[in-house]
């Protein structure tokens, strides 16, 4: 198991409040009940229906609608979900993975979640605003851009 997993396995037990049941991250999640009812504790009601069967359409169904939930709270881009087959079929376990870091970090702009965060802290909005005299003088400012690494130096 690597760190990442590790990581992320150590967010969703925190945000669960249960040890998982197995070793198997994959095993663990694969029915997507887990991830449901954790999404559920980030924000209450957010998956209306979980299905408890062992039918693989209904596991399928499960993974589906808590990437919905997920999609709902408007907080990650798409390129940080994943597929059901991701999941289901252990076709992409790092994209899980990926995701479960991105939700873990992400959390934390929800207004009404307070729970465990997943990664660093991001950054607050801190807009800077500038009158025209400071941007004006601003321009007779030097510019480094052009100097490279070493400062001017030349190789000759």
């Amino acid at each position: 198991m690597d760190r990442r997993e590790l990581e992320a396995r150590s967010w969703i037990e925190a945000v669960h409040g249960d040890a998982l049941p197995s070793d198997d991250l994959h095993e663990c999640l694969r029915d997507g009940v887990l991830l449901c009812n954790m999404l559920n504790k980030i924000r209450p009601g957010t998956v209306k229906k979980i299905n408890k069967s062992k039918i693989p359409f209904m596991q399928m169904e499960n993974i589906n609608w808590y990437l919905q939930g997920v999609r709902t709270l408007g907080i990650l881009q798409e390129f940080e979900m994943f597929m059901t087959v991701d999941l289901y079929e252990a076709k992409n376990l790092g994209q899980v993975i990926t995701h479960l870091h991105a939700l873990g970090r992400s959390v934390q702009k929800l207004a009404d979640y307070d729970g465990p965060i997943l990664g660093v802290k991001m950054a607050d909005k801190n807009p800077r605003n500038f009158s025209e005299e400071q941007l004006q003088a601003g321009k007779f400012i030097p510019s480094f851009i052009s100097k490279g690494s070493h400062g001017g130096a030349t190789a000759s």
